[in-house]
Formats: C-alpha cells, sequence, structure tokens
C-alpha cells in the first residue's frame, strides 16, 4: 500500500459526533509511552500527524485521520499510568470501550505492546477483553530497535505464550520501530488485505445518541 495522503479529520470525547461509520477504521492502543504517536508518523510517513509528547497519557481524545481516502487510523488514549483523577479515568475508560464495542465500521484493534517489557498484566487484561467482546485485534511490538533482535524475539514469545491463557490461539503479531520503518509493509499490507472485503455497514442515527 502507498500512502498518498494522511490527513487530521477530528478529535472527539462523544461518541455521537465521530464520522459517520462509512469507511474502514483501525484502532490503535496500548499503554501510555508505548510509541503509539512515532508508529502512526511511521505508518503514514507524515512527521507531526500524531502529537508525540514525553508526557504519558498525553492523547485523552478519540483522534481521527483519514488515510487515502478511503480508510481511518483511529488514535485512541492509552490505558494506564496517565496522571488524570480516577473519576475521569472512568468516564474515559468507558468512552474508549462504547468506541471498540459499538464501532461499526472498526475492522481490527491494534493492540501496541512495548517489545522492550516483560507481558504486563494490563495489556493481558485488555487483550482478554477485547476477546470477551469477540473483537478482532492483532498485536504489534513497538520499539524493536531499541534492543536485539533476540531480546525482542524472547518478549513476543512469553507474552504470546501468557495470552494462551486466555485465548486457544495467539493473534497475530507485527514487530516494528519508528525508527528504521521496521514492519512497516507488514502492516500497511495487512490493512490493505482487510480493506479489499470491506462493505459499508448498515446503521442508523440512533446508535450515535
Amino acid at each position: 500500500m502507498v500512502i498518498k495522503t494522511a490527513d487530521f479529520i477530528c478529535s472527539n470525547t462523544q461518541i455521537s459526533k465521530l464520522p459517520p461509520p462509512l469507511k474502514p477504521e483501525y484502532a490503535f492502543i496500548g499503554r501510555s509511552n508505548v510509541g503509539k504517536s512515532s508508529l502512526i508518523n511511521m505508518l503514514t510517513q507524515k512527521k507531526g500527524l500524531a502529537k508525540t509528547s514525553q508526557t504519558p497519557g498525553k492523547t485523552q481524545l478519540i483522534n481521527h485521520f483519514l488515510i487515502n481516502e478511503n480508510w481511518y487510523i483511529v488514535d485512541l488514549p492509552g490505558y494506564g499510568y496517565a496522571r488524570i483523577s480516577k473519576s475521569k479515568k472512568e468516564d474515559w475508560n468507558k468512552f474508549i470501550r462504547a468506541y471498540l464495542d459499538k464501532r461499526e465500521s472498526l475492522q481490527c484493534v491494534m493492540v501496541l505492546i512495548d517489545s522492550r517489557l516483560e507481558p504486563q498484566k494490563i495489556d493481558l487484561e485488555f487483550c482478554n477483553w477485547l476477546g470477551e467482546k469477540g473483537l478482532p485485534f492483532v498485536t504489534i511490538f513497538t520499539k524493536a530497535d531499541k534492543q536485539s533482535s533476540v531480546k525482542t524475539d524472547q518478549n513476543i514469545a512469553r507474552f504470546r505464550k501468557a495470552l494462551l491463557a486466555y485465548f486457544e490461539e495467539a493473534p497475530q503479531f507485527f514487530i516494528t520501530s519508528a525508527e528504521n520503518l521496521l514492519g512497516r509493509d507488514e502492516v500497511l499490507n495487512f490493512i490493505d488485505s482487510i480493506n479489499q472485503g470491506f462493505e459499508k455497514p448498515l446503521f442508523s442515527d440512533e446508535h450515535y445518541q
């Protein structure tokens, strides 16, 4: 897939104000500071499209980016570490989960995992929640350039083994680096393959009340 255009469309905290679900969407989500914005910018080759920050939990909105005028990258707030109040975090989680559970045009959840770390409970629990909801997802291991490929492979193997406590089979995975474009073609080709079979969902305005 060749990325010709990548444009910021909107930021939202309300499901009712999201773009009509007429194009395929891919939600990118992970723990705060997992390198989500850097990965989105790497995939689109548009520096600064997604705002990167040294402050974990900076993204607190659902951001839609229209790619090739044909499909959306959806940048979701990270989970964990964010320095926000407990009540706001609960509202936040409720909003994210409502989006993931009810968005008709959502094709796949791209769960970002820091390849440098041992399996994290919060990541495993989120993947389990997606499984319980029957939501399709893949795992994208980030920051692979920060360590040896042997160490990356070991951590991925541990994470996938931990997932088998929840799943009969671990989902498809990708290894990426925002620094050297590792995994870019693989992720974009995966998205392109799903886009080929996309059919506009039937929906009504009442879903967005």
